[in-house]
């Protein structure tokens, strides 16, 4: 299972025509998911995210709790 289908199953994230092109968003939001992963990729990472999208806190922190979970799961297949 991929993290966006993971994150789609427990209504972080959808997908729909309509609204960015259908580009994957954080739920309620036109926040798209890759916007999350450019700023971890940042200088200020994860505090300006939450800085600049307070809102998203908690999703946030489901994102990166189910990301970790998908790595220890592909580790363990190794």
């Amino acid at each position: 299972m991929t993290l966006n289908n993971l994150l789609e199953i427990q209504g972080i994230i959808h997908r729909d025509s309509e609204i960015m092109g259908g580009v994957p968003v954080f739920v309620g939001t036109r926040v798209p998911l890759q916007t999350f992963f450019d700023y971890l990729e940042g200088e200020n990472g994860l505090a300006e995210f939450i800085s600049d999208f307070p809102y998203l806190e908690t999703q946030t922190m489901k994102v990166l709790e189910n990301t970790a979970k998908l790595i220890i799961a592909q580790e363990r297949c190794a």
